[in-house]
């Protein structure tokens, strides 16, 4: 269970992976940081330059050896926290990491929640709620694109953006609410054109930034990928030659895959998650098989990237898949090309590989890659990319500038122009915490690994 966040606590937990290392690193934030470490290191940390490593000793109560350790000491505000902060690096094994942080809490500290120290933080005012939420996508990025997004995010662009919005929407509420208080002042037809235009402006930001939902998910989860076609075209073997190691059953028997597999694989920077699917075909009996292709179906229906494979060496069939949705992209993928092309394929813009020798597979990954960073993700210098909980607030606040153009056009019932307005600042303000509900604090911050 999550502890009530006090703010007079002074927590302590292990920062590095749990694990057999070189180097752990404990860390304590808090008021009482000093007084602990001092209690744990016979006094070295109130003696410790900050900022500066200094070798020194760990004892238990009755003066036993824990570690030699490393100590650094920074002193609030000038921390990661913004309160006093003590990094103790000791030797990395598991047993000698736990008795550190024993230790601590014997001491006088109490073991952190999941990201409790980023939560301090931001409590403090080291970092806005996006900011916070670009460090846990900096811990989780897989590819290079979703590393770079969340360095944008870790260093505010998005806060920064939402912030000048809610600003420019606050000038359009201060002009009417000059208009409310001084009734016999009507709203003339050029000062409510001038205030609708300033809206619209700020509702097509809004429509830009929701516009990036889509990349942040893609950065996040990775692009579905579903492959799928015909028995025996493959499917499993481009599977197995894209993960690097055989992870489907190959076989030459129809049928053999019948439930979908997903496994996640970085192509040129970009991560996909691929799922192969039970090959499709006209007549079966078996139950079994006929779920699995209703499954690939429905697989094929809903993903970003479809692989259609098929067999190079027999005709072409009389009709080519075509994506399933406007959004959804598609490849087509012509197998065994070291078995002979047949002539009908000529006239078709395909990639050819061959899962047995390799060959076109690194023609393959450069055109999911251009296909996908070309028209999803790439968009210039900036990657800003929304996740689920930003999109949700831009949402509201596009209803609410929505609402209130309405009610201007009607040039009346300024009171309620007046509220949306507010409701639209409110909903920008939830991005980057400038108001906050406990609910949503805690439902991010447990998300973090302990000791961050």
């Amino acid at each position: 269970m999550k502890h009530q966040v006090l703010r007079n606590d002074t927590i302590a937990a292990i920062a590095t992976a749990t694990g057999a290392a070189a180097v752990g690193l404990l860390r304590i934030s808090g008021p009482d940081a000093l007084v602990i470490v001092d209690r744990m290191t016979n006094g070295t940390a109130s003696r410790c330059a900050e900022r500066n490593a200094k070798l020194c000793v760990v004892t238990s109560d009755d003066g036993q050896i824990i570690d030699e350790v490393l100590l650094t000491v920074f002193h609030a505000p000038r921390s990661y926290t913004g309160e006093t902060v003590c990094e103790i690096a000791g030797h990395g094994g598991i047993l000698v990491m736990r008795a550190l942080l024993e230790r601590s809490l014997a001491c006088g500290a109490r073991l952190a929640d999941p990201g409790e120290f980023t939560q301090q933080a931001f409590f403090n005012g080291k970092l806005d709620l996006t900011q916070a939420e670009g460090i846990m996508d900096l811990i989780s990025a897989q590819t290079h694109f979703a590393l770079r997004a969340a360095h944008e995010q870790r260093e505010g662009k998005l806060g920064k953006r939402t912030e000048t919005l809610r600003d420019e929407i606050l000038e359009c509420l201060a002009h009417v609410e000059a208009y409310i208080d001084f009734p016999e002042e009507d709203i003339s037809p050029q000062v409510g054109s001038q205030l609708s235009a300033q809206l619209r402006d700020i509702r097509q930001s809004i429509e830009e930034l929701l516009a990036t939902a889509d990349r942040g998910r893609i950065l996040r989860d990775g692009i579905r990928t579903v492959i799928f076609g015909a028995p025996n075209t493959g499917k499993s073997s481009l599977l197995n030659c894209l993960l690097g190691y055989e992870r489907a059953i190959v076989s030459d028997i129809a049928g053999t895959t019948r439930d979908t597999i997903e496994e996640r694989v970085n192509v040129g920077g970009v991560m996909l998650r691929l799922i192969d699917t039970a090959g499709i075909r006209e007549h079966t009996n078996d139950q079994i098989e006929i779920e699995g292709m209703r499954r690939s179906s429905h697989q094929r229906e809903t993903a970003d990237l479809a692989l259609a494979v098929f067999d190079a060496s027999i005709p072409c069939p009389s009709e080519l898949p075509v994506p399933a949705s406007p959004h959804q992209h598609l490849i087509i993928i012509l197998n065994k090309c070291d078995m002979g092309m047949h002539p009908s394929w000529e006239k078709f813009c395909t990639v050819r590989i061959s899962c047995i020798n390799g060959e076109g597979l690194p023609e393959l990954e450069k055109t999911i890659s251009n296909l996908v960073i070309h028209s999803t993700i790439d968009s210039g210098d900036s990657l800003v990319a929304i996740n689920a909980r930003h999109q949700n607030c831009l949402r509201r606040a596009e209803e609410s500038l929505e609402s209130a153009l309405a009610q201007l056009a009607k040039s009346t019932e300024l009171e309620i122009v007046s509220l949306d307005l507010r409701s639209a600042m409110d909903a920008l303000g939830e991005i980057a915490g400038k108001i906050d509900s406990d609910d949503v604090l805690g439902v991010i911050f447990s998300r973090f690994c302990i000791g961050k």
